[in-house]
């Protein structure tokens, strides 16, 4: 069974890397739920307004939304008790960090799409 990763600001631009990051993640084996309050669909994959909307354990989640709203989301992604966050470049910043790890978050500060073994400038 593939672990679940919801992209946290997911995009349907396709030049964007909330959309880059929903086809690494995809192209790598993993079931992708992306997160955005206004996309109903993101690269043909059902798109939910917050990780509280989705049905079922999300195993990591990955962030590309700026750092001020990335602190009012940081805690809904404990709230569903998702174990792992990651605070791509642009979407990170020590208070979201620390704040990630006092929630008792398992938390990764670099590019998700890199370390989940793609090129973003190949996607």
């Amino acid at each position: 069974m593939s672990k679940v990763v919801a992209v946290i600001g997911a995009s349907s631009d396709r030049s964007k890397f909330g959309n880059k990051a929903v086809r690494a993640f995809a192209r790598q084996g993993y079931t992708v739920v992306p997160i955005h309050p206004k996309e109903q669909e993101v690269e043909g994959l059902k798109a939910y307004k917050s990780v509280l909307d989705v049905p079922g354990p999300i195993d990591l989640a990955t962030m590309y939304l700026a750092p001020a709203l990335g602190m009012r989301v940081i805690e809904e992604v404990a709230q569903k008790g998702i174990p792992e966050v990651w605070l791509n470049p642009g979407a990170d910043s020590t208070d979201l960090a620390e704040r990630a790890r006092a929630l008792g978050l398992r938390t990764v500060v670099a590019c998700s799409i890199l370390g989940v073994g793609e090129s973003p400038h190949a996607l």
